[in-house]
């Protein structure tokens, strides 16, 4: 009997979790270094700048500051659903009861009673309901911090590329700039030679055409640097007017290094926050058939009540309610099976099993995904790269044909339609260099979003600010549940 008991007490019904297959490859295809990638990567920029920025954002960030509190819910839920393995309801009452009878044969026709009682009562968790309830609980408060770590990977990344967006609009505002100086000068060249006769008006209207177009394309620079510094204040959680202070001087566009480590695709199963969200949200909906299959079993319960209790009948007295003799005990058990909602019960753990497969089935969908998007990432970083190395080579050219094409004009060796066709590759030529150098810094952010790297910074700081800790606080009785050792899992994930 003895181990029969021991026997249901340490039943679970339902699956145990396991790690969903995944399709891995075992090296990336177009290359990167073999080595783990980096933890701090954006510091490869060499940007003084940019790392403040993203330590501002790390600090001010809202969005991050929200993901941080769902944290703390989940520590709270979890904490909530280990509160069932005890007792599920506890009680107390006491009160004072007057009887008056009318027509009392016998006794007395008027008395009073006074109690006070603590009564209990506790499921046993046969079939590891509960149980399955904290397992289920666990893996959603880990998949929070999971979930805080993709929002700073995020976060990371989308600072990194509004600040190279940034400073590739104002590279190319000033290849723009310096274009139209230089197109100016041709106009007015152009004007003088017309003037004296030496030229045709045709030559004064081509470079005025010239020169308009290229002052029409600063106004859309202009905005779009607008835009992304609007953006970059809402990441660092400041006001727009503020954004200037944190960019000061004319910055350029960062450079990437030449090399780019990113480790093997196994490395993403345990580096990137998504994957171990999508993992841990199937153990959370696995543990749940467990408490939907337990559902369909016999549920034993224990009540027990115990107290004082006194009356003023006869020679009684109120007041004998704090002798021992006023004790009052009560215990019971009860039976409960829901036979005859097999139906409705079995259909539940279909839907929760259907759950799970389908939370299953996103786990090895983000797997593939991630291994996507690096590889895309490693695309884009590789070809932006040949394409710079062309493009310089052709900015350098174009210069060199802009010079000489207005060397032969003034010696009038050749027409303006010559200088028109030279600044205008010239223009082409450098707008596209600066987009380029732009793209190879946005490939390398790329790379490492894709490969989940930045999160580890949370290791030396609490998910919720002081500030927000203290807000709390001082609406609820949060108890030490705000301190990190309190809120965050042992053990730091790799």
């Amino acid at each position: 009997m003895f181990s029969t008991s021991m026997f249901l007490a340490s039943c679970m019904v339902g699956p145990d979790y396991h790690t969903p297959k995944t399709k891995v490859a075992a090296q990336w295809s177009t290359g990167g270094s073999g080595e783990l990638a980096d933890t701090y990567w954006w510091r490869s920029f060499n940007d003084p700048v940019l790392n403040q920025l993203i330590e501002v954002a790390w600090r001010n960030n809202l969005s991050l500051q929200s993901a941080g509190v769902r944290v703390v819910q989940a520590r709270a839920q979890l904490n909530q659903a280990i509160g069932n393995l005890f007792p599920q309801q506890q009680t107390i009452s006491g009160g004072f009861n007057y009887y008056n009878q009318l027509s009392a044969t016998r006794g007395p026709s008027e008395f009073t009673t006074s109690q006070l009682l603590f009564a209990a009562s506790w499921e046993a968790d046969f079939w590891g309901k509960y149980r399955r309830t904290i397992q289920s609980d666990r893996a959603a408060f880990l998949s929070t911090v999971a979930a805080y770590d993709d929002a700073l990977v995020t976060l990371i990344a989308d600072v990194a590329s509004t600040y190279v967006n940034i400073r590739t609009a104002e590279q190319r505002i000033r290849v723009a700039e310096k274009n139209l100086e230089a197109e100016r000068e041709s106009y007015r060249v152009a004007s003088v030679q017309f003037k004296y006769g030496e030229t045709s008006e045709l030559d004064v209207r081509q470079a005025a055409t010239l020169l308009s177009q290229t002052a029409a394309q600063i106004p859309p620079l202009q905005d779009s640097m607008n835009q992304a510094k609007n953006a970059l204040a809402v990441y660092l959680g400041e006001p727009p007017d503020k954004i200037n202070e944190y960019l000061k001087g004319s910055g350029s566009i960062p450079v990437a290094p030449n090399q780019v480590t990113v480790g093997i695709p196994r490395d993403l199963l345990r580096r990137r926050p998504d994957v171990r969200e999508a993992g841990l949200n199937a153990a959370s909906e696995c543990a749940l058939i467990g408490v939907a299959k337990a559902n369909m079993y016999p549920a034993f319960s224990l009540s027990g009540a115990f107290g004082l209790s006194s009356n003023n009948v006869g020679s009684n007295s109120l007041s004998d309610m704090f002798m021992w003799q006023g004790k009052a005990l009560q215990a019971g058990a009860s039976f409960v099976w829901p036979v005859f909602n097999y139906g409705r019960l079995i259909n539940q753990v279909r839907v929760q099993d259907a759950q799970f497969q389908s939370a299953i089935l996103n786990y090895q969908n983000v797997v593939l995904t991630a291994q996507q998007e690096v590889e895309n990432g490693l695309s884009v970083f590789s070809t932006q790269q040949q394409a710079l190395a062309k493009l310089m080579d052709a900015a350098a050219s174009a210069r060199r044909s802009t010079e000489l094409s207005m060397i032969q004009y003034k010696a009038g060796e050749t027409t303006y339609t010559t200088v028109l066709t030279t600044e205008q590759a010239q223009l082409t030529a450098e707008d596209a260099l600066a987009s380029a150098q732009g793209n190879v810094a946005l490939g390398l952010i790329s790379i490492y979003r894709a490969l989940g790297g930045g999160w580890e910074m949370r290791n030396s700081r609490d998910v919720i600010s002081d500030e927000v800790k203290a807000e709390m606080e001082r609406r609820t009785n949060w108890g030490a549940l705000l301190e990190a050792e309190h809120h965050l899992p042992a053990t730091q994930l790799p």
